[in-house]
């Protein structure tokens, strides 16, 4: 098989079993499985993404593929269809047929062989979508939107600031500068404007790990996603003229949130050396983060910018760590960070 191919026909058959997954779910769980609809329809969207870059490889286009086939909307779908799913005979026979399809592929190692293959798999594909209950369509725009928000630079025009309209004593600022002095204690004191701020922090576990720094995180947070209650909170710049905003985006229950996120990321940065020398965010990791802060304002960020604020982050971090301070200078403008050295 040409290596051009083998990576695009492993996701092929990697998606087709991971397009099973919700449904031997919902053997197990049956209605408790209330996220059934919204799992099976991303994983069906991600085995088409790898379908049409086959398809891309092989010089056809997508559209006449399925053009040709014969495929009505079920008039039922998502959450409506969970009594048609249960018991889900018609589903499984539709999904074994789907992963039996896709484990052709495997199989031929010539072009012209998997072109003649490319019809056939894209009828059992409509035939599983159906019996699921799914909506093509929405199947389709919800992977169009994952795939611009994880691989494609946003337009910075059109992402979300969060601080307009409201006055400059409620806004992060524009641009700051914000001093990390460690103590001979080992305690790390932040300075703004020569006034501290915060409590002073250490790392809280033994051994030692640095995460005394970590307030690096939100300043890289505010500075390229516009969002971080916790340095909200720090700098005293609530927004407090509104009550919806102040009590459920800039509250409590808001820095927790934050908190939580940092030290996610945190867990899975020691194991790779806190992201030296990487490129991207494991896409798997990114989904956890979106989970996690769905309900909040930051949810309109793409992937693709919490990316960016990750890494970003973690680079400011590493040279905080290695010099034993620093100042991290933030420009909300520009949406980066960039440490600085106080050393002599």
């Amino acid at each position: 098989m040409p290596v051009a191919f083998l990576p695009v026909i492993m996701g092929i058959f990697g998606e087709a079993g991971s397009a099973m997954a919700p449904a031997k779910k919902l053997h197990r769980e049956g209605v408790a499985y209330v996220t059934y609809f919204a799992a099976a329809e991303e994983e069906f969207g991600d085995l088409f993404w790898y379908f049409a870059a086959l398809a891309r490889r092989l010089d056809m286009s997508i559209v006449e593929i399925f053009e040709k086939l014969e495929y009505a909307e079920p008039s039922i779908v998502g959450a409506q269809a969970m009594a048609c799913a249960l018991p889900s005979n018609e589903v499984d026979s539709a999904l074994t047929s789907l992963g039996s399809r896709a484990a052709r592929f495997l199989a031929l190692n010539e072009p012209n062989l998997l072109k003649d293959e490319m019809s056939p798999f894209a009828g059992v594909y409509l035939d599983a979508v159906r019996a699921t209950g799914l909506s093509f369509a929405a199947i389709l725009r919800r992977n169009l939107g994952k795939t611009e928000g994880r691989f494609v630079d946003p337009d910075p025009a059109l992402l979300p600031t969060f601080d307009s309209g409201f006055d400059e004593e409620e806004r992060i600022p524009d641009k700051f500068a914000i001093r990390f002095i460690q103590r001979k204690s080992g305690r790390c004191h932040l300075q703004m404007n020569g006034v501290f701020i915060g409590d002073p922090l250490t790392d809280n576990i033994a051994p030692g790990d640095n995460y005394r720094f970590h307030d690096v995180f939100h300043m890289a947070y505010a500075a390229i996603l516009h969002w971080s209650p916790v340095l909200r909170a720090l700098l005293k710049r609530k927004r407090k003229s509104v009550r919806h905003t102040d009590e459920n985006e800039d509250g409590g229950r808001a820095i927790v949130v934050e908190e939580g996120v940092s030290a996610l990321l945190f867990s899975y940065a020691k194991q790779v050396n806190y992201f030296e020398g990487a490129t991207s965010v494991p896409y798997d990791l990114l989904k956890q983060v979106e989970q996690f802060t769905k309900g909040y304002q930051v949810e309109e960020c793409p992937l693709r910018l919490w990316e960016r604020a990750i890494l970003d982050g973690y680079q400011a971090f590493r040279s905080m760590r290695d010099e034993g301070g620093g100042i991290i200078d933030g420009d909300r403008s520009a949406r980066s960070i960039s440490f600085r050295s106080t050393r002599n």
